[in-house]
């Protein structure tokens, strides 16, 4: 490899400026290039490194949104093996991603491809799916650096977010998942408290000086305004390339505007990130076939299917008649042939599948419904409806023993670029969801989207409600397993679904055409609605089973001087083997400033056969009990007693104890049941 002393200055300024839409640049053969792919649902590589569009197919993995549903290492480890092995396939070294941007409105139109509103699930996770698609021989790109929350006017307008809500909220799941030393981090589009992301000096020096990372980072997709400075704040590599941006670079250099020494410092990084990303794939194999990675897609979905509400009507009983009406249930049904990459999220994170579009009814046949109807009844847009009739699947709703809808979104609805308009189903659905519920109390609800949905008009007139997220290539088949009962659902919320958008702090707050004031602060997701519970419809980490489980025997032991082990059981007292996810949070009591009700600390998926018991065991450390002091500007934690819930979910807490801190060394105080 080339040395950094062997290139000219217009070399390294050509180096920094990237070569074409995907590639560094290799200085005509003196250098390798690197070439990214998008890679949010899957692999997005267009067959023309100068074009965006005109992508080639690849296979369709459920949302990023659904993986996180999952609560589990394991699945997002075999994602992103599996992503990576796509990555090295399609001729690629690096994945423009995993995203960690917080879910501040559920409008954004990019959720679907982020893991949650709270920092340490999304951190946790992030770091979990770096680290495995890193091991297998894809580099990472971890975006988008920072408080990327809308799609509306990215480019220009700016967050206005206070500085322990961005260390805290913003910033931290970025902190966490560069402990899996990603080769690379994208700056945003949008302006943070003013400053364009691509000039974040400040927050820039946040990374590489208190967290550590000494790895590339690169500017998202045009954000770059002013290559000078851009590269005096940081920002490494700028793409794609603009040649007018490369010649105003020469004369920024020619007048002193920015010095050789400045240069250097993002060139050198440039030529590390190259020989790391190369050093990933060296020797590497597959580990999966592609048959293998295709099948992947229905494990991941089996395991973060969630389960919102059930009177008792799932799992389908055997030889029952059912009635399934909803475009979403069968997407090429008739003269309605989307594009295969339709039933997904839009933009970078589309993907062209490479199998069909599924067919439901066909699926519940082949699980043995003998009898089952099938009527579109209304379009996935509820615009495009000249051959969907609501009244034909009503009638067979009320000739029906269970009635299933499928509704939900589409890459048109939830997409790159713009943000929803409402968290409503289009109104040909819910008016279908309702007339058939009117008729057929037994009515279930499969929701195939990549955000929260306002089910405030139907919510209570159904029987049940199954969130599927975007599903991916073989995730139809998961959706079927839940229903049937072959796969018992085990995925929990990592978002909170509120009533209705009206009720969210991000509605409430200062919005205009440049500035979004997160005046909310510490106040995110279920940390509002921990204030608001009667604005929530489903509560973060909220997902329910076809087993019960039973939390006992807690127990806490001192695990060093700032550090505690949790140890309990989960018991299932079903009949259903079952997997279920226990949540740690930590609730300080009388706090010396403005905290949280309560935040997340600490999780685990166990299995537990029925009628058996799972052990489970989990350490909390100082950070667990600390919080961002502006005062100090530092990490800080404050004695005083904590309280130590262990739940199901953020609202359903089955255990507690409490915790003392003095002189920063813990002691503990009891141990309570929560009756």
């Amino acid at each position: 490899m080339i040395k950094l002393t062997e290139l000219s200055v217009d070399e390294k300024l050509k180096l920094i400026c990237g070569e074409d839409f995907w590639h560094t640049n290799a200085l005509g053969g003196k250098l390798e290039r690197v070439r990214v792919t998008d890679a949010t649902m899957g692999i997005r590589m267009p067959i023309d490194s100068a074009s965006w569009d005109n992508v080639r197919p690849s296979v369709a993995y459920p949302s990023v949104q659904m993986l996180a549903n999952s609560w589990d290492r394991d699945m997002v480890r075999l994602y992103a093996e599996c992503v990576a092995d796509d990555c090295l396939d399609a001729g690629a070294d690096l994945v423009l991603g995993p995203g960690v941007n917080i879910k501040r409105s559920p409008l954004c139109g990019r959720n679907f491809e982020y893991f949650s509103e709270d920092p340490f699930l999304a951190g946790v996770l992030a770091k979990e799916y770096v680290s495995a698609m890193q091991a297998e021989g894809a580099g990472t790109c971890l975006k988008h650096f920072c408080a990327n929350n809308l799609e509306y006017n990215r480019f220009e307008q700016t967050s206005e977010v206070d500085e322990r809500t961005l260390r805290e909220i913003y910033y931290e799941p970025f902190r966490i998942a560069l402990e899996a030393e990603p080769v690379s981090v994208m700056s945003s589009y949008n302006r943070i408290n003013g400053v364009y992301g691509s000039e974040y000096k400040k927050g820039y020096d946040v990374l590489r000086n208190e967290y550590g990372f000494k790895g590339l980072i690169m500017s998202d997709w045009d954000a770059v305004r002013d290559r000078a400075r851009a590269a005096k704040a940081g920002c490494d590599l700028e793409m794609p390339f603009h040649p007018e941006h490369l010649e105003q670079l020469r004369r920024d250099f020619a007048e002193g505007k920015i010095s050789e020494e400045e240069i250097d410092k993002c060139a050198a990084r440039v030529l590390e990130f190259i020989i790391r990303t190369k050093a990933l794939a060296k020797g590497k194999k597959r580990k999966f076939t592609l048959e293998e990675r295709i099948a992947a897609t229905r494990t991941v979905e089996a395991n973060s299917i969630v389960l919102l509400k059930n009177d008792g009507v799932l799992p389908l009983k055997k030889g029952a008649e059912l009635s399934v009406c909803g475009w979403h249930a069968s997407p090429a049904f008739r003269d309605c042939r989307p594009r295969p990459d339709f039933l997904c999220g839009g933009g970078s994170g589309s993907v062209m599948r490479l199998t069909p579009l599924f067919d439901m009814p066909a699926l519940l046949k082949q699980r043995g419904f003998e009898s089952v109807s099938y009527e579109p009844a209304f379009s996935a847009n509820g615009v495009d409806s000249s051959f969907m009739k609501c009244g034909a699947a009503v009638v067979n709703a009320a000739c029906s023993d269970i009635n299933i809808v499928f509704a939900g979104n589409c890459s048109g609805l939830e997409s790159e670029g713009s943000d929803r308009h409402t968290m409503k189903l289009n109104p040909e659905a819910e008016r279908t969801i309702l007339e058939t519920a009117a008729v057929n109390p037994e009515t279930v609800v499969v929701l195939i989207a990549g955000s929260p949905i306002d089910m405030s008009a139907w919510v209570d007139k159904v029987a049940a409600i199954v969130w599927a997220g975007f599903p991916g290539e073989q995730g139809a088949e998961a959706v079927a397993d839940v229903l049937c009962g072959q796969v018992n659902p085990s995925g929990k919320l990592s978002e909170t679904f509120p009533i209705s958008y009206d009720v969210t702090p991000a509605a409430s707050g200062y919005a205009d055409s440049s500035v979004t004031r997160y005046s909310e602060g510490l106040e995110v997701g279920y940390r509002y609605f921990d204030r608001h519970t009667q604005n929530v419809l489903f509560p973060f980490g909220h997902g329910l089973s076809y087993s019960q489980f039973e939390y006992g025997g807690l127990k806490t032991e001192k695990a060093g001087e700032k550090s505690v082990e949790v140890s309990f059981y989960i018991k299932n007292i079903s009949a259903t083997d079952g997997k279920e996810v226990a949540q740690i949070y930590v609730q300080p009591v009388a706090p010396r400033v403005f905290r949280p009700v309560k935040e997340l600390k600490g999780f685990t998926k166990v299995f537990v056969k029925a009628g058996e018991k799972a052990h489970v065991e989990l350490v909390l450390d100082e950070k667990a009990f600390s919080y961002y002091s502006t005062a100090k500007d530092c990490w800080t934690v404050d004695d005083g007693v904590y309280i130590v819930l262990i739940g199901s979910s953020s609202a359903d807490i089955k255990l507690s104890c409490k915790i003392k801190i003095k002189n920063g060394e813990l002691s503990l105080i009891s141990a309570l049941r929560k009756s």
